[in-house]
């Protein structure tokens, strides 16, 4: 890696964790109305959209970790395309948060710093198992988003086009790592990547 790459990758480090995100996009179900919700439904709402902020900073980790480490400059560039995506879902994710009086999750640097490391490992062991594990990660998440979409209010049409939005975005990443030759990782990784999937977001909801 060169020196100028070095100071972009620990650029965006920073950005990440520490600025507000901004989107190239519009963001989706900004011209729907505000629903009206109950208390109790703004913070369980909130709490799904910590969660989902909380994935998109593993992803930045996920896929600066995984670029940093490829040898295939073809696959770099396609992870840090995607990167660039997924900031633009940290943005929509915080503006929601804001509107519904939330705030982000204060365990951040640490999920970070996980799933860089992940990342990290991935890039290390071989490029079609690196884009095994990213397309498992979209899987998991194009799941994950699913789920959260079942538990919004009916009411809440504004969250409901961000996730909406998210989860097309989540299944391309997937498929073009497929398109690059992803390799289907075992079950037990599998297994193991949703167990921590589970301790993020359930802790994620709270903190």
């Amino acid at each position: 890696m060169n020196t100028d790459q070095a100071i972009q990758d620990f650029d965006r480090i920073l950005r990440t964790l520490f600025a507000s995100a901004h989107s190239a996009r519009p963001v989706p179900g900004a011209d729907l109305p505000d629903a009206t919700l109950s208390d109790t439904e703004k913070r369980h709402v909130a709490a799904l959209m910590r969660i989902n902020h909380c994935g998109e900073i593993c992803a930045q980790a996920l896929y600066q970790g995984q670029s940093i480490t490829s040898s295939d400059p073809q696959i770099a560039s396609a992870l840090r395309h995607a990167s660039d995506e997924e900031v633009e879902h940290l943005a929509w994710t915080e503006q929601r948060l804001a509107e519904l009086g939330g705030r982000k999750s204060l365990l951040n640097p640490l999920w970070y710093a996980g799933a860089f490391a992940m990342g990290a490992v991935a890039g290390r062991i071989g490029e079609d198992w690196n884009l095994g594990f990213l397309a498992e990660t979209e899987r998991q998440v194009e799941a994950h988003l699913s789920g959260h979409l079942d538990r919004l209010p009916a009411a809440d049409s504004k969250s409901r086009a961000i996730l909406e939005q998210m989860k097309i975005d989540e299944v391309r990443h997937g498929q073009t790592a497929i398109d690059l030759g992803a390799r289907g990782l075992p079950a037990p990784i599998k297994l193991a990547m949703k167990l921590a999937s589970r301790v993020m977001t359930g802790t994620a909801y709270w903190i």
